[in-house]
């Protein structure tokens, strides 16, 4: 899997495996984001930290035989289209792996609060295993500094909205991705067209449009959890950003770690092509806790709370006393999804940018706007 980062990096190995992901930002400034390529051996994780400027040889690893400047960005975009889209990645001359297969849709995972790097990327190594998505995940400095308590929970919080910009040049390098994505097939369609229709512009563009639409299989799709949401909501409330562009098939904010107070005013900024999810437990034990923390000054969490659910493009769905998920914070995950198979069904159409609410199981109580399971399994 790949991560992008804004957490200091050792670039000279002096520490072996995740310990080269460090737990403050970058010594640069928190809007310096670094790329990594993370792989599961037997002995465990192995880190390859990618420069900013790419070699020759990580250049053609990728198909690219240019001598010019060639950026770290492009390299893990060529990467992902080999995972997500093998026969498109064929078309342009980058080298795909034979199991392959015939590619699988692509997950940005932005974590929550108090995540090492360890469980940062063993859960989206879960999520890529479960749900059968390439994860690319954004991983902030989330583990306290090293602190504990009220005073880790405060640091993360500080983290985070200086995180927030970092954020924002994700999602404009997965906007920028995307475009040259479909960029790289309209060039090749056009050439292909102006050969098969070489005295008819209105065939051309016909046949453009029409292969240029089927030649997109793959959605993308984005899953924000606990205090990542903090992240995109402040991201959202400014007035200048990548987040309000259209990039994504669904967005998930699981057990979200913000305000339920006012929460439609962020949330309705979304642009996504086919929904938003809002996964709310009224028993989530870690939400209940971050709530204590701040004492009176933390109001009810977006993820725990039933009431005043207003957002005008939300959609609500309701995990409290479901079968499996308990206090669980991480209920897409663990016991909850190997007990529950629906709750399963539900992620697994959600990160793959399905209408998960179309489970059979999930019932719509106007009454409160959300929707709710059923109690059977």
């Amino acid at each position: 899997m790949f991560i992008v980062t804004n957490r200091e990096v050792d670039d000279d190995n002096k520490r072996q495996g995740l310990e080269r992901f460090g737990k403050k930002l970058n010594p640069e400034g928190a809007l310096e984001l670094r790329m990594a390529e993370v792989t599961k051996k037997k002995s465990g994780w192995e880190v390859n930290i990618l420069p900013d400027v790419l070699s020759q040889k990580l250049k053609k690893e990728v198909g690219i035989s240019t001598t010019k400047t060639v950026y770290a960005s492009q390299y893990i975009s060529r990467k992902i289209l080999s995972r997500v889209n093998p026969s498109r990645a064929r078309k342009l001359k980058i080298p795909v792996k034979k199991s392959s297969g015939d590619g699988r849709n692509l997950l940005l995972f932005v974590h929550g609060f108090n995540n090492d790097m360890e469980a940062v990327v063993e859960r989206a190594s879960t999520l890529e295993k479960l749900y059968d998505v390439e994860v690319l995940v954004f991983s902030w400095p989330a583990d306290g500094g090293g602190l504990a308590g009220v005073v880790s929970y405060k640091s993360d919080k500080r983290d985070a909205k200086a995180s927030v910009g970092a954020l924002d040049r994700v999602l404009e390098y997965v906007q920028k991705m995307l475009a040259s994505f479909n960029q790289d097939v309209v060039d090749l369609v056009t050439i292909e067209a102006g050969i098969k229709y070489p005295n008819d512009p209105e065939k051309q563009h016909r046949y453009i449009a029409t292969v240029t639409d089927k030649s997109c299989p793959f959605t993308v799709n984005a899953m924000f959890h606990s205090m990542g949401n903090y992240l995109y909501k402040h991201l959202l409330l400014s007035t200048s950003s990548e987040g309000t562009g259209m990039i994504f098939d669904n967005i998930v904010l699981v057990a979200a770690d913000a305000n339920n107070h006012e929460h439609a005013l962020w949330v309705d900024r979304i642009r996504c092509r086919n929904r938003v999810y809002v996964t709310i437990n009224e028993d989530d034990r870690a939400l209940s806790v971050s709530r204590m923390k701040i004492g009176d000054a933390q109001r009810a969490r977006l993820g725990h709370y039933l009431y005043r659910l207003d957002s005008e493009q939300g959609v609500y769905i309701n995990f409290t006393d479901v079968p499996g998920v308990k206090d669980s914070h991480a209920y897409f995950e663990g016991s909850t999804v190997k007990s529950n198979l629906r709750v399963r069904r539900f992620f697994k159409d959600a990160f793959n940018g399905k209408r998960a609410e179309s489970v059979s199981t999930l019932k719509y109580d106007a009454a409160i706007n959300m929707y709710r399971f059923s109690k059977a399994r």
